[in-house]
């Protein structure tokens, strides 16, 4: 399968997809629609007669599901075993113990939500843990203290991608250091990254954002809405049917029947990291440089086994859980785990088709490259490019996977090592606003499911928030490349733009109140 170039027609998927999305909120048919539409094209491109367009459309539609399933294979896996800990903690009582004891440990709303916001961040290794992981663990917190569902999601999605994209020791560190192999103007692909983290400016105001909105505990735009009726009770709650039918929850489970199993999860995901980047080989590979390398899905599932080994013995012998028991919730976390499942092999499908059949990423690149514009205004529209693109296609991997090669070509020639750095932390944050908030993403759909939100409900009312940090940015990537890629210049003017933005939306709340 050989990609084609059919201009604007392919942006076509991902437009009718979010479109259908937002207008129907119905997250798989919209999504299944936008993956047909691509497909049809390429095949009214590539097949002669209308049987053969049917028939390939059809055709290739299911091939590269099957493909994209197939490549994501170990991402399944370690949903399904994560899942799978979710349950059992579960059912030995651990998640309720923590939440009991969390209860009697925080006292406000406001702690409650600071607190979610902190175990995400501490939870940085990879976004599809930290999203399904921080909503278990403090669903029963937030729900005390009147916390909507909406508001959870926020704070697990808004802690995912944007803590991974800077985090040195991480799935993401590793995906963004193997697009930067080859590339010239750094010492080594950790180095960029490393050096991009100050520039990110994405990620660290959605950061900075969440800290205002849980310590002020204002909010506006439709989370206010959301807000509004969890205080009068109505939480924004949807489960899942194996969440609401699940057997009764053991009452000998303890706070560190939650907290080993989780600790476990982390230890052996970590070591496993390790061991596929080659630390562990005798050949004299550096922690780093072993992160950089290593096999960050198949390192999850091994870590993701490992937790469950660990929660078998910890509650098995203990009598905490029966042998039966353990086994069915085994089967009743990894059922639980189907649409998530579902919607993520469709995104990346659809991810596929932009991708891999119609070339939307390099249409979109290549109008870049060949804009005649001065390298100080690249950064702010490189960002805008990668923030469109990643919304568009769901996927912040898939469009610094495509951008980073563009932008290092465009910059090239320049020798201003600032402005090359804020160019690619551009690419880095733009990538990561798609991840964050387009209703396609998975680390969106990750985000509402670990919430037990409603998707379209997490996108609407979360869409304010990463549109005043979008806007923030893209001001102070301006501001920043005029005046030659000053990392204080950049960041400071972000944080004012950002501070402009609250004050502006507190005071139009204000006067319609």
């Amino acid at each position: 399968m050989e990609v084609i170039q059919v201009g604007w027609l392919s942006i076509l998927p991902p437009l009718i997809a979010i479109v259908l999305a937002l207008l129907t909120k119905e997250v798989i048919s919209s999504l299944m629609v936008g993956i047909l539409s691509g497909t049809f094209i390429y095949a009214l491109c590539t097949v002669s007669g209308a049987a053969g367009v049917v028939v390939s459309t059809v055709e290739h539609t299911f091939t590269l599901m099957a493909s994209k399933a197939a490549d994501n294979i170990n991402i399944i896996l370690f949903l399904c075993l994560l899942g799978a800990l979710v349950v059992v903690v579960t059912r030995a009582g651990g998640s309720r113990a923590y939440g009991a004891w969390a209860a009697s440990k925080l006292r406000s709303k406001r702690s409650a939500q600071l607190a979610t916001a902190g175990l995400g961040v501490l939870i940085f290794i990879d976004d599809y843990f930290n999203c399904l992981t921080v909503g278990t663990v403090m669903k029963p917190v937030t729900d005390k203290y009147g916390v909507s569902r909406a508001k959870l999601a926020y704070l697990i999605d808004a802690t995912a991608a944007p803590v991974c994209i800077i985090a040195p020791i991480s799935s993401w560190a590793a995906a963004v250091g193997s697009n930067l192999q080859g590339m010239g103007g750094f010492e080594t692909p950790m180095a960029a990254f490393i050096s991009s983290i100050p520039y990110n400016l994405y990620a660290l105001l959605s950061l900075l954002l969440v800290v205002f909105l849980c310590v002020t505990n204002l909010d506006f735009g439709p989370m206010a809405k959301a807000e509004k009726e969890a205080a009068a009770g109505n939480l924004g709650a949807v489960e899942t049917a194996a969440q609401v039918e699940q057997p009764k929850t053991s009452d000998k489970g303890r706070v560190f029947d939650l907290i080993i199993p989780v600790v476990g999860l982390i230890i052996f995901s970590v070591l496993a990291m390790l061991y596929t980047g080659g630390y562990f080989s005798g050949e004299g590979v550096s922690i780093a440089d072993a992160f950089g390398n290593c096999d960050s899905s198949a390192s999850l599932v091994l870590g993701g086994f490992g937790g469950l080994v660990v929660a078998f013995l910890l509650f098995v012998p203990r009598g905490v859980v029966g042998f039966r028991d353990f086994m069915d919730g085994i089967g009743e976390g990894i059922k639980s785990m189907v649409p998530a499942c579902i919607i993520l092999t469709l995104a990346w499908t659809i991810s596929g088709v932009c991708r891999d059949m119609l070339g939307t990423g390099e249409y979109v690149g290549e109008l870049v490259k060949h804009l005649q514009v001065p390298f100080a205004i690249l950064p702010a529209i490189i960002f805008a490019v990668a923030a469109l693109l990643s919304f568009s296609m769901g996927t912040a991997w898939g469009t610094f996977g495509i951008l980073i090669p563009i932008v290092m070509e465009v910059m090239a020639s320049t020798t201003n090592m600032a402005l090359l750095t804020a160019a690619l932390a551009a690419t880095l944050a733009g990538s990561v606003f798609g991840d964050h908030c387009s209703p396609i993403s998975d680390t969106t759909i990750l985000s509402s499911t670990g919430a037990g939100c409603d998707h379209m409900q997490h996108v609407s009312t979360q869409m304010v928030y990463a549109l005043a940090v979008a806007a923030a940015s893209f001001v102070g990537y301006l501001v920043g490349g005029l005046a030659g890629g000053n990392v204080f210049l950049t960041l400071g003017t972000g944080i004012v733009a950002l501070g402009l933005i609250l004050a502006a939306k507190q005071l139009v709340a204000r006067t319609k109140a």
